[in-house]
């Protein structure tokens, strides 16, 4: 294509704009671009084509997976050592409280624990969400805007919807991939996300449990203090502002402990480690299950939220998005309001 344009001289300057032609991966329809594109949407099946060079899989991919199968060892058997360390440190306490104590949280522990280990071998070793395969590369084949806003994965070798992302830890497509989680040594996307949330919720509920069995079986194991008297009276003192007095209830706490350590055995130990390390597990998770309930809650996954921050992209937050995710009944959810109709009615 050749251009006449007149310069400030007055003279009349020849441009050439040379039209590239380029092929559509998902119609194998060839293009007329007018310059060089290296993004480009085809106009027929909507297939978006990238030929920007595609960077080439590092060489550590076995090293991530050896990392994260090595995390899927600590983590079970750090629930191993909870269930069996809780079982030999506080249920001999339980059962000498009385017979039905002990039998009712017997029976607690093997729900949970049962719970707990089923879950996670699921989102463990269960696939994250194979995309299907689509049919692509052929005009009679791909219909009008059958590919609309599909990519193509250079890695897998297969269309790509705009839902699916390409995790090179796993060296695959996930549908509605959330993220990557070492810990679990597997991706969270469409096909184990009810059990990664399944998982937090029982893992949260075991280790809240643990703690509660933890003091309670404390408190009927270590020795109690003498001088209660003296003791009340010095908190009384503090109760004034007396500094004096907080060292000396201080003081003589240590040494109570101290003088009689030696009924502070094994088991004791066991079970302050057990109640310091599932108040912070419980801490830790419970944290992640909020962050995952209020990207549900949003209708997004943890990608999808990154990808829209500096976007006016917002979403329908909705408790419908959470009956969905977890299967429930369409009629329950006609009855739920959701944040937008909620605005509409305060502002009429």
């Amino acid at each position: 294509m050749i251009d006449m344009e007149e310069s400030s001289q007055g003279s009349f300057v020849t441009t050439i704009n040379e039209d590239y032609e380029a092929i559509c991966w998902g119609c194998g329809l060839n293009l007329v671009l007018p310059s060089y594109a290296p993004v480009f949407k085809c106009g027929w099946c909507g297939a978006i084509t990238n030929q920007n060079p595609v960077r080439p899989e590092t060489k550590s991919f076995g090293l991530r997976r050896i990392r994260d199968r090595c995390f899927v060892v600590i983590l079970a058997v750090f629930m191993l050592f909870v269930i069996c360390g809780g079982i030999w440190a506080a249920y001999p306490v339980l059962f000498s409280i009385s017979l039905a104590c002990g039998i009712f949280h017997s029976v607690t522990t093997a729900c949970l624990a049962i719970s707990t280990l089923s879950t996670f071998i699921l989102v463990a070793f269960k696939c994250a969400g194979k995309p299907t395969n689509i049919l692509y590369g052929t005009h009679p084949g791909v219909g009008n805007g059958g590919l609309n806003n599909y990519t193509f994965c250079n890695y897998c070798s297969k269309p790509k919807s705009p839902r699916t992302h390409h995790c090179r830890t796993c060296g695959m497509c996930v549908l509605d991939m959330d993220h990557h989680c070492p810990f679990i040594g597997n991706c969270v996307g469409a096909g184990n996300h009810k059990h990664f949330i399944a998982f937090l919720i029982s893992a949260v509920t075991s280790t809240i449990y643990a703690a509660v069995m933890c003091v309670y079986s404390l408190i009927h194991i270590l020795p109690p203090m003498e001088n209660g008297a003296a003791y009340a009276s010095d908190v009384a003192h503090v109760a004034h502002g007396n500094s004096f007095s907080i060292l000396r209830v201080v003081k003589n706490i240590f040494l109570t402990y101290i003088a009689n350590a030696v009924f502070i055995s094994v088991r004791s130990l066991v079970l302050v480690y057990l109640f310091v390390a599932s108040v912070s597990v419980a801490i830790g998770l419970s944290v992640l299950l909020w962050q995952q309930l209020s990207y549900i809650y949003e209708g997004k996954t943890y990608l999808s939220h990154l990808s829209s921050q500096g976007t006016e992209e917002d979403g329908e937050k909705s408790c419908r998005n959470l009956l969905t995710f977890f299967g429930c009944p369409h009629s329950i959810e006609r009855h739920l309001p959701t944040i937008r109709n909620l605005r509409k009615r305060h502002k009429t």
